[in-house]
């Protein structure tokens, strides 16, 4: 009998059951698109509030499980706790995201902490993860999550998001012993953050690397692809029963091998790539998570009707976990997602 045969569907997808229907949940699903959260996240006053306020954290965690019936619950945190966490400075300025004081010397890198100190900041994201774990429905999944040390550092090093990553290549390319070592740093602090998230209650993680794409060749195999190594083996050794999503967005061909290089068990695909080839090149491998656009949940109609029944049939033959190809978007309409799961689970 394979782990997880009798649990969690989403846990008996993740150790490569083929289900019918698979298991859904969705990117950033607890989020601005909900009247529920958006009441929520006005009572928490700001953003980094919400985060940091466990009852309201597993409130807004919560409401789409509440609504929709997801088969997972996602922590509600940020990938940017980590490196607040680490020591950098870490505010959201309204309208235009995160911004953080920026890593860029050995003098910088030097004044982080280690990845054993970064738990006192981040206990109220363990709490979350606790009230949770008593809270969901039985069978409902509870996954916890980082940022990939790509992404995290290219964040880190430019202090905003940027669309192309620049300052993370430059430094990369003019000062590259410091940039490995922020690479490294921000790699052993996943894995201790992703540990504890487990022990709290997390029964599967998952490792969003966003800008994976922005990497090629050796790069890629370097920043992205080792990585995600170090940390899925760190955590197997630790947990070995619990299992590691890789999200390794935009990495187009790059996609197909990921999850036999980094032991994943599961490798979530983005929409840039077709569900016919995912199921030819990466479902071979083991369970894949997939892959409708998430312009779906603005338009709605027949068309996710049918762009939905037609991923579900494309990957029928191997494990699969239903889900966007990105996060939902503020401007989703909630009976679309309401739609998408119906026909998931009635056809």
């Amino acid at each position: 009998m394979k782990r997880g045969e009798q649990g969690k569907r989403l846990l008996r997808a993740l150790a490569g059951e083929p289900l019918q229907p698979p298991p859904v949940w969705m990117m950033r699903q607890a989020g601005r698109y909900l009247p529920e959260y958006r009441a929520t996240r006005a009572e928490a006053g700001d953003f980094l509030s919400l985060c940091y306020t466990p009852e309201l954290a597993a409130e807004v965690t919560l409401q789409p499980i509440r609504r929709y019936g997801f088969d997972a619950a996602i922590l509600f945190a940020d990938i940017l706790l980590l490196p607040h966490a680490l020591g950098t400075d870490l505010w959201f300025e309204t309208g235009e995201g995160p911004r953080l004081s920026t890593t860029t010397t050995p003098e910088g890198l030097a004044r982080l902490k280690g990845a054993d100190d970064i738990h006192e900041q981040l206990a109220p994201v363990y709490e979350t993860l606790r009230i949770l774990a008593r809270a969901l429905p039985r069978e409902t999944a509870l996954i916890g999550f980082a940022g990939a040390p790509w992404t995290v550092a290219t964040y880190m090093i430019a202090g905003r998001g940027t669309p192309d990553q620049g300052p993370a290549f430059r430094l990369m390319s003019e000062d590259r012993a410091t940039f490995d070592a922020l690479i490294d740093a921000v790699t052993e602090a996943t894995i201790a953050y992703l540990s504890r998230q487990i022990e709290a209650g997390a029964e599967a993680v998952k490792l969003f690397d966003s800008w994976a794409g922005a990497l090629e060749g050796a790069d890629f195999d370097t920043y992205a692809l080792k990585p995600a190594r170090k940390i899925i083996a760190a955590l197997k050794r630790r947990h070995p029963e619990v299992p590691v999503i890789a999200f390794p967005r935009g990495a187009g061909p790059r996609y197909a091998g990921f999850a036999r290089a980094t032991g994943a068990d599961c490798v979530a695909v983005d929409n840039s790539v077709s569900a016919r080839w995912v199921a030819e090149k990466v479902q071979v491998d083991g369970c894949i998570q997939g892959n409708l656009d998430p312009r779906h949940m603005v338009s709605g109609g027949q068309a996710l009707v049918e762009e939905t029944r037609r991923i579900v049939e494309t990957f029928r033959n191997g494990a699969h976990v239903f889900n966007l190809g990105h996060g939902i978007t503020p401007d989703a309409d909630p009976d679309n997602v309401a739609l998408m799961v119906e026909t998931i689970r009635n056809g």
